[in-house]
């Protein structure tokens, strides 16, 4: 049998999370089974997958924010299945999807491997992505104030994360927020979440380094002893709050972007949401 017959695409469903989680693992990932949950709640007809032999062999995400913005994440094959075309196939299918919604812009977080591809489908290169990690926890008591509290999401966060990030993600942050509410001064604000291999920091928000700071360093004491962070190099007021937090760089990523340029703020995104979400 070729291998367009017997690779199957279709919508990736609750059942393969087990095997979803698997994959991502396969390939070094920190996602959880919670947080391919979360990307088949937030979007099920933008999260597609191929099936070889009944087996989960692909999957690409796509995740809407209104007609404005698209994120393209979840780009993995088995490694078995490997060379065979379906990461382009998934993405073609991902992309046509996108453009059949009118979305203006549609952005990733592109691995050195996986720019070329990207290239060839329209993207461009936008600014540097990084992977910061900390094993330690040490230092970071000192630096807590008692303007920091555990908060629903309110209509002011709402309206700072869509100028900053350029488009409405309510839904996204709602959901993050539902099992782990945010650390906030204002309408400046931190979300944690866990991971497979360690927790995870972001997104985070705030107009003020000293407020980022202020509820990053209250967020690293949430009981965890590893967390994995991921900023935009650009902001170098977060670069210099996470070294000083004992962080380090791990991996290197490109944000690349197709369609009508977005406006973000970057210089207020103290830590992106993660590399399958923006």
């Amino acid at each position: 049998m070729s291998d367009c017959a017997s690779a199957i695409v279709r919508p990736l469903k609750v059942s393969d999370i087990p095997a979803a989680v698997q994959l991502s693992a396969e390939a070094g990932w920190n996602q959880t089974a919670e947080d391919w949950r979360r990307l088949i709640d937030l979007t099920p007809k933008g999260c597609v997958a191929i099936d070889v032999d009944g087996e989960l062999a692909a999957t690409t995400t796509l995740m809407c924010y209104g007609q404005r913005l698209a994120w393209v994440g979840m780009v993995l094959t088995k490694l078995q299945h490997r060379g065979r075309g379906f990461a382009r196939r998934l993405l073609t299918q991902s992309l046509a999807r996108a453009d059949r919604m009118g979305i203006l812009t549609v952005k990733l977080d592109a691995t050195d491997e996986g720019k070329p591809i990207y290239e060839k489908l329209g993207f461009h290169s936008e600014q540097a992505v990084e992977r910061w990690s900390r094993l330690d926890l040490s230092g970071a008591s000192g630096l807590l104030s008692n303007a920091l509290c555990d908060a629903p999401l309110t209509e002011e966060w709402r309206s700072a994360d869509r100028q900053v990030f350029g488009a409405d993600r309510t839904q996204l942050l709602e959901n993050l927020a539902h099992r782990n509410p945010p650390l906030a001064v204002e309408s400046s604000y931190v979300l944690t979440r866990p991971g497979r291999q360690t927790a995870y920091l972001g997104p985070c928000v705030s107009d003020s380094s000293e407020t980022a700071r202020a509820v990053i360093a209250r967020a690293l004491l949430t009981g965890s002893s590893s967390w994995s962070w991921d900023l935009l190099p650009d902001n170098a007021n977060a670069v210099a709050i996470a070294r000083d937090l004992g962080f380090t760089p791990r991996r290197h990523l490109t944000r690349m972007v197709r369609g009508k340029d977005l406006c973000t703020q970057t210089e207020e995104i103290y830590a992106i949401a993660g590399f399958e979400l923006g």
